[in-house]
């Protein structure tokens, strides 16, 4: 017992280790949204609503409906313009709920539109989404986006 006692005790502080170095559900959904708004709306990666989003997402945008297609043929047409201007985007949590293998955010998010140091333009949306946990993680499957005072 007196050889195994220092194994075990090794064996556990390991294990203790491994198990804080993994990201909460809530930081893994705070990362879903803070990345996705990265390489989709600011990078215009296609390849990202892939990663980051079920097949059958929804965009409720403004009063619109924005599926898959949409999104896919929005990023298209930004990409093709090139422009030289840049999207920040910065988010401020209000809360997050997970149940099981469903979660909901609601969040503030503000973008700046830069070109080099100046601010061309500010927007800032009151957001919440519905995100589902799959085999390759969690994904987005609805966004609902309002425009919001600053």
């Amino acid at each position: 017992m007196k050889r195994i006692f220092p194994f075990l005790i090794m064996f556990l502080a390991v294990a203790a280790t491994a198990q804080n170095s993994e990201k909460t559900d809530e930081e893994q959904i705070r990362d879903l949204i803070i990345n996705s708004f990265q390489e989709i709306f600011s990078d215009m990666d296609p390849q990202a609503l892939d990663t980051y989003c079920t097949g059958d997402f929804l965009l409720l945008e403004t009063g619109e409906v924005w599926d898959m297609e949409k999104m896919r043929n929005y990023i298209k047409q930004a990409g093709e313009r090139n422009s030289q201007v840049k999207r920040i985007n910065s988010f401020n949590f209000i809360e997050i709920k997970i149940e099981g293998k469903m979660a909901w955010v609601a969040y503030y998010n503000k973008a700046e539109f830069k070109s080099g140091d100046e601010v061309l333009r500010e927007m800032n949306w009151l957001e919440s989404a519905t995100a589902i946990l799959t085999d390759e993680g969690w994904k987005l499957q609805l966004l609902h986006s309002t425009v919001a005072k600053e």
